[in-house]
């Protein structure tokens, strides 16, 4: 028995559920207020950097938002009191993901 046998007998076992991969945005679980993205360089070495603010959820579901725009951006950050770090200045881009997972945003 090869491989794929072995792979459709599994198939065939394995019980039904939901389709995890269709739900790929994060819906915000509270109505958060709209989020500010904010463009900054100092107190960074002259580097650029995207911050958006405004959040109002825990840690985890922070850095869950972070990684997947993250992600989408292609782009290094982090996620810490309330605050996403982009790096680079990706305002516009930043409006756009955030647009598609769902949150309301505005660059100051």
């Amino acid at each position: 028995m090869d491989w794929l046998d072995q792979l459709s007998s599994l198939r065939d076992s394995l019980p039904e559920g939901e389709d995890t991969l269709a739900q790929e945005t994060i819906e915000p679980e509270v109505k958060s207020p709209r989020l500010d993205i904010v463009f900054e360089k100092k107190g960074r070495a002259g580097k650029q950097a995207t911050i958006v603010c405004g959040f109002e959820c825990d840690d985890v579901t922070l850095k869950d938002i972070a990684s997947k725009l993250k992600k989408t951006l292609g782009c290094g950050g982090s996620a810490r009191d309330g605050e996403i770090l982009i790096q680079g200045d990706r305002r516009q881009d930043t409006l756009k993901a955030l647009a598609a997972m769902g949150f309301k945003a505005r660059i100051i």
